[in-house]
């Protein structure tokens, strides 16, 4: 009642911004965007259009999907001579160094003196709400060049206190349940015991004993190489780090003080590299880690073969026999050690829509964008008005999409082909809390929040993370892009190298630290310092 009431009277309210806005000059932009192939155009949609009556504004279009970089780069060199200038480039792909270059040379305005409660009063509240976003689109510089888009998938979409990110623990371990109970053991709590458990498979053949596979079939533990949400790396918070594979860069880490490190110099590593060297020994990981691909593990796995794995949930790796695992705990190391490191979430994009030099009226161009960050709109950009793609509210007020089936009864498309034709590409803010407020994520997404953070955040003991979205300066991406292969090739080599055959020694544990310098360690951690200080400020 409390829900339908309040759309009434935001109905009411909407009535009389619109004659407000009818009774005022509509003033006309010339908007350039990228587009999906499959869009059905910006012109007669109807989300689009009650915004722009709403805002007193008319967009002139100018949609491209093929050779978009082409006519921006076009465009944007000729825009200040133009007859016809562009007011606004929407989602066309521009990077912080786009945005940068342009912003400096004076092609795109600040946005800073118009994000504010007057003028932009839902995403100045969002940014007030979320100060990561506001250090994500604020450049080396102190400015704003372009408004933000991102789809944050967090724990507060399903109604916890606190929003981690759905990629927050991106490897679950899991442990054949059936098996430890025929062999009378426990679900391991410690790197030992696991040690213990995984001897036991191997020696009593359990693939074969239990689901009657080839003798000699069972694999005790199989996992990738440091593969994101399959590799062996949660197996290392027992020595006090978990070195996610990122998008930031390899083994870097940030604790709770702000002091950034790379996990892969340190003696916690050498001894985590030289523990697991001894299971690789033992044949109790497996022999084709570093070679295999998903559909290998997998066909391990729900064959019935794999005692230990890791993966983003069970039910998709071991298939059939899924109801015999459960998931293990973050395990305890030797002396007594466990600690996991966060892994960033998606990242914010700044690059969504920027206002060039030439438009003659920002704030009321800027007034129509400011509707692009309500909840209830953002839902509808981004899948399809109400009406089309979400049919009906619940009992709780929040929106129900269509179905395939309802959509292909009605539209003759699937619910995705249906989406893909109505979303709108540009400056969108899907908040985590909105999967609570206005329309449900999928059931999957769901469960492995409800898991993050019912179950694996209880062996988290600090939640600090090097965020993917830190803006960078354009000398300290080229010195990023100069060092990082390397150092990043020279540390995972070497990891193979010493599970698979022993070490290090004195000698070889020196001379990787040698090369660890040569391939820049020293001036990548100086950057990225340099960089988490400046996002820290800008929040």
């Amino acid at each position: 009642m409390k829900k339908f009431v309040s759309m009434i009277l935001a109905a009411i309210m909407l009535l009389s911004v619109l004659s407000f806005a009818s009774a005022e000059e509509v003033t006309s932009f010339n908007v350039l965007s990228g587009i999906s192939a499959l869009s059905g155009g910006y012109e007669n949609n109807e989300v689009l259009n009650a915004l722009q009556e709403q805002a007193g504004v008319k967009i002139v279009w100018d949609t491209w999907s093929d050779s978009l970089g082409e006519v921006v780069g076009t465009r944007i060199s000729g825009n200040s001579a133009s007859k016809n200038p562009i007011d606004a480039f929407q989602a066309v792909g521009f990077s912080n160094f786009d945005l940068m270059r342009y912003g400096s040379a004076g092609t795109f305005i600040d946005l800073t003196p118009y994000i504010t409660p007057e003028i932009m009063p839902n995403l100045a509240a969002i940014l007030e709400e979320h100060p990561e976003i506001k250090a994500a689109i604020t450049m080396s510089d102190g400015k704003i060049y372009g408004l933000p888009a991102a789809e944050q998938m967090g724990t507060a979409g399903i109604g916890r206190e606190k929003d981690f990110s759905i990629f927050s623990v991106p490897q679950f371990s899991m442990i054949n349940k059936v098996w430890l109970d025929d062999l009378g053991l426990a679900v391991p709590t410690t790197l030992d015991e696991l040690h213990a458990a995984l001897v036991a498979f191997k020696e009593n053949d359990m693939s074969a004993k239990i689901y009657g596979n080839e003798a000699g079939s069972t694999i005790p533990m199989s996992t990738g190489f440091d593969q994101w949400c399959w590799g062996q790396n949660v197996f290392y918070a027992g020595f006090g780090f978990t070195n996610w594979p990122n998008d930031v860069c390899m083994d870097l880490t940030v604790n709770k003080d702000g002091v950034v490190n790379f996990v892969c110099d340190d003696d916690n590593y050498r001894a985590a590299v030289t523990y697991f060297h001894d299971w690789y020994a033992e044949g109790l990981m497996d022999l084709e880690m570093f070679s295999q691909d998903t559909n290998q593990l997998i066909a391990k796995c729900s064959g019935g073969r794999v005692g230990v794995s890791t993966w983003w949930e069970i039910n998709e790796i071991m298939g059939s026999h899924a109801a015999d695992y459960v998931y293990l705990p973050i395990l305890t190391g030797p002396d007594g050690t466990s600690n996991v490191t966060l892994r960033t979430g998606g990242a914010t994009n700044a690059g969504q829509l920027s206002i060039t030099a030439q438009c003659k009226d920002p704030a009321k161009l800027l007034g129509f964008y400011d509707l692009w960050y309500q909840g209830e709109i953002v839902m509808q950009l981004q899948y399809g008005p109400i009406g089309v793609y979400f049919t009906e509210q619940d009992e709780k007020g929040m929106w129900k999409s269509i179905t395939d089936e309802e959509a292909r009864a009605k539209y003759n498309k699937s619910a995705g082909e249906l989406k893909s034709t109505m979303e709108v590409a540009g400056p969108k803010l899907i908040l985590s809390r909105y999967y609570n407020e206005y329309f449900y994520m999928e059931d999957r997404a769901m469960q492995r929040l409800a898991d993050t953070y019912d179950f694996w955040f209880n062996y988290v003991s600090d939640f600090t993370f090097y965020p993917q979205d830190c803006v960078f300066t354009e000398a300290e991406l080229d010195d990023i892009d100069f060092y990082r292969a390397d150092f990043e090739r020279a540390i995972s080599e070497q990891e193979a190298l010493w599970i698979k055959n022993g070490g290090p020694t004195d000698d070889e544990w020196a001379a990787y630290k040698a090369t660890l310098e040569r391939c820049g360690m020293s001036t990548l951690l100086d950057i990225y310092q340099t960089v988490y200080d400046r996002y820290q400020a800008a929040k």
